[in-house]
């Protein structure tokens, strides 16, 4: 029976682990004080996923701008030389030709 502990160092060993216990639980909810609740989180996801579609028509309707200013671009180089360079050579062709074919 000598092996064996008294009640009153039982007693403590209970109080002991109560308070080990206590301590535990305290950590847990502090670390669970911390999380989000699964339908804040869901609600955020929504969220995020609307946000994302919105940037991607944004995206979307710039590459369409982009294109349009690309094909305006191009629309502008084309009158400029059917209006103007190919008027020009008709008119400065001649002149050369004239020019160079009076020396020979």
């Amino acid at each position: 029976m000598a092996d064996e502990p008294s009640n009153g160092e039982l007693w403590r060993l209970i109080e002991a682990m109560r308070g080990d216990v206590r301590d535990d639980m305290g950590q847990i909810n502090t670390r669970l004080d911390k999380l989000v609740s699964a339908e804040v989180y869901a609600v955020e996801k929504a969220a995020m996923a609307k946000d994302i579609s919105d940037l991607v028509k944004v995206v979307e309707g710039m590459q369409r701008q982009r294109q349009t200013d690309a094909d305006r671009v191009t629309q502008t180089r084309r009158w400029l030389f059917a209006s103007v360079i190919i008027p020009f050579l008709g008119l400065v062709l001649p002149v050369v030709l004239f020019v160079a074919g009076g020396k020979s």
